[in-house]
């Protein structure tokens, strides 16, 4: 039998099934890692930088294994490439007979019963609601898997998905009339039975941290777990391994209740009419937190008074509609489930409106119309560390951004893992001559007011040399939003901003326009995938430092000072540098790529922590003359196409 590095060879399976294939040394080594850790039921953190191909690294010893395998991803985008091309390929070009499923979270999936309470219901708010539920109508007598995602013509982020798809608090599992029908049920049984089972993060933690009763039992099975975009494990751990209540729960709770006690024709109206006092005292509750968006430790705010009358109403309709329900949920498992939900949603408010409990971090988030209260542990470290401990797997972390410099420590540390194997491979892409790092001359110090000024100067210079064909990166809401007011007037070419459309459409506007300029913060940092000429620079506005005014960050800060050790070095050095990574990976995706990346941020030269970020970046051709810039776009142009 074949080992896994020859199997990625020039005479190997994949080289013959797979036209264009070419072997990769760093691609053999890394399978080889992945198959030894396999075989030996270890921990293994794998760093592959850009066009490594880790994907086929990591499947081809996953497949041949034999074992059960659950790969988790970091987005849905990456699940439904691997589920619908990475796996058939590598399955077939391998010939092995493995069966394969892919499992998202419940809310990526239709649920019958929802669309038809919506449809009898009628809660609408504009004439393209009542048209996107026409289609989705429509689009259900046809899927046989219920996946949002076969729906393209409506956004994923649509209001109406929430008004037809489920959620742990309303799903009414067994006592479903439409039971037998659930697309997620019909998931779930494929995936327990599947040899492969591709999830994601959110999804895996969620599992973790026993919040679905009805999907506990598929970590218990895998021989293997492969966690692929391991990066953002960390932070994704941490949300799930807290509490937390939304504005958008509670109010979906008496929407609900209405929407139960209309289709059960009531008679009494006096349960519709507390319900309604509830959704009235929610917006309350937002309205007490202040007009601003923004993230803040929850003890500034319990202490107001205002505040403190908003809690304390919504605790008391709360308990007001509990009594309520308590007679009236014997008339169906609707308003049943709505009362198990109302007890639990009543515990849980009590709990995360009260006093802060030891090693948490409390806070709370606004948004435009809901709010969000947070209850998240200090360090998951231990809680995960006693999840892997627990299981007799092989653990597979990997992403292109796990080191620091060459060091692995900062992201073990941060997961609990130890007694772990470590392997970095850089990226196979001839980055010297693909790729300039720029750092402009003069620019002044990121805390001076006319920085980001100083910024669009610069990036104008760049995006004229570059006829476009850029991503200004921001480490500020506010920066971007100044930066578009002032592009509006000045440029030249399609400005693209984030926000005003969602990610996707505006990513599929950028490579269909081909010159475009596209302005975006920490969502647009990672996750993005642009090849060829239509992203030809990259412009990082400063190093991406997490400000300290962010309560999770605050709260970090401080534990590290208060045993003793150096936050800056220990926490938040390591976590930018692994930002900028994620961020300059960006610009080169493929061997054919050519571009500039722009560092405007003087402390790259001036600071002596500087020189960490730059060991982190690949060896690129290094800059800060514009004339160089010029001369490599204008190499670029000539070049004859290939």
């Amino acid at each position: 039998m074949l080992s896994s590095s020859e199997v990625l060879g020039a005479d190997g399976p994949l080289a013959r099934h797979i036209s264009g294939f070419a072997p990769r040394r760093p691609q053999q080594e890394m399978a080889a890692a992945v198959e030894r850790a396999i075989a030996n039921g270890s921990l293994l953190i794998a760093e592959a930088g850009t066009g490594t191909g880790k994907t086929y690294a990591y499947l081809v010893p996953a497949l041949l294994s034999g074992g059960k395998t659950i790969i988790s991803t970091g987005t849905r985008n990456l699940q439904d490439q691997l589920f619908q091309k990475d796996l058939p390929v590598v399955r077939d070009a391998l010939g092995v007979p493995v069966s394969i499923a892919m499992l998202k979270g419940r809310g990526n999936y239709l649920c019958i019963h929802r669309l038809g309470q919506a449809e009898g219901q009628g809660w609408f708010t504009s004439r393209s609601q009542v048209d996107q539920l026409t289609r989705i109508r429509g689009w259900s007598g046809r899927t046989r898997s219920g996946d949002i995602s076969e729906m393209s013509g409506i956004p994923e982020d649509a209001p109406i998905w929430s008004m037809v798809t489920s959620s742990a608090d309303n799903c009414l599992l067994q006592e479903c009339a439409d039971f037998s029908d659930c697309h997620l049920m019909r998931a779930r049984r494929k995936a327990q039975e599947a040899d492969v089972l591709v999830v994601n993060h959110h999804l895996l933690f969620a599992d973790m941290a026993l919040k679905d009763s009805g999907f506990g039992e598929l970590l218990p099975s895998a021989n293997v777990l492969i966690l692929d975009e391991a990066h953002q494990l960390p932070d994704v751990a941490t949300s799930f391994f807290g509490q937390s209540i939304t504005g958008n729960q509670l109010a979906e709770l008496a929407r609900d209740t209405i929407s139960e006690d209309r289709q059960e024709a009531g008679e009494d109206d006096r349960l519709q009419s507390q319900a309604g006092v509830l959704q009235e005292l929610v917006l309350e509750m937002r309205r007490a937190f202040g007009p601003e968006q923004r993230r803040a430790p929850w003890r500034g705010m319990a202490t107001q008074s205002v505040m403190q009358e908003a809690v304390e109403k919504l605790q008391k309709a709360l308990r007001a509609l509990l009594q309520r329900l308590e007679p009236q949920a014997q008339r169906s498992k609707g308003l049943e489930n709505c009362q198990k939900r109302c007890i639990e949603l009543l515990d849980r408010f009590a709990c995360l409106t009260g006093d802060s409990p030891e090693d948490h971090i409390h806070w709370f988030e606004t948004h435009k119309r809901s709010f969000s209260i947070h209850l998240t542990p200090l360090n998951i470290a231990d809680i995960f560390r006693e999840k892997v401990q627990q299981q007799n797997t092989s653990w597979v972390f990997t992403s292109a951004t796990l080191a620091v410099g060459d060091e692995f420590g900062y992201f073990a540390s941060r997961m609990g893992l130890t007694d772990v194997e470590t392997y970095r491979w850089d990226s196979p892409f001839d980055y010297s001559r693909q790729a300039v790092l720029y750092v402009p001359e003069q620019m002044p110090a990121p805390t001076a007011p006319d920085y980001t000024e100083a910024v669009l100067k610069r990036a104008l210079d760049v995006i004229e040399l570059s006829q476009g064909r850029t991503f200004i990166l921001f480490t500020s809401h506010r920066a971007l939003q100044w930066a578009a007011r002032q592009l509006r007037e000045k440029l030249a070419y399609p400005l693209l901003v984030q926000g005003e459309m969602p990610r996707s459409r505006m990513l599929e506007r950028f490579r269909k326009l081909g010159n475009a300029v596209l302005l975006g913060t920490s969502s647009f940092w990672e996750g993005v995938d642009v090849r060829g000429e239509a992203l030809s620079s990259v412009i990082i506005d400063k190093l991406p430092f997490a400000s300290p005014g962010d309560p999770v960050t605050e709260a970090r800060i401080e534990a590290v000072r208060a045993r003793g050790g150096n936050p800056f070095m220990e926490f938040q050095l390591p976590e930018a540098v692994l930002a900028l990574k994620q961020g300059a990976g960006r610009l080169i995706r493929d061997d054919g790529d050519r571009g500039v990346l722009v560092l405007c941020d003087p402390r790259l030269l001036n600071k002596p922590y500087g020189r960490l970020f730059l060991d982190s970046l690949p060896a690129m051709t290094r800059t800060r003359k514009l004339g160089v810039v010029a001369r490599f776009f204008a190499l670029q142009q000539k070049a004859p196409a290939t």
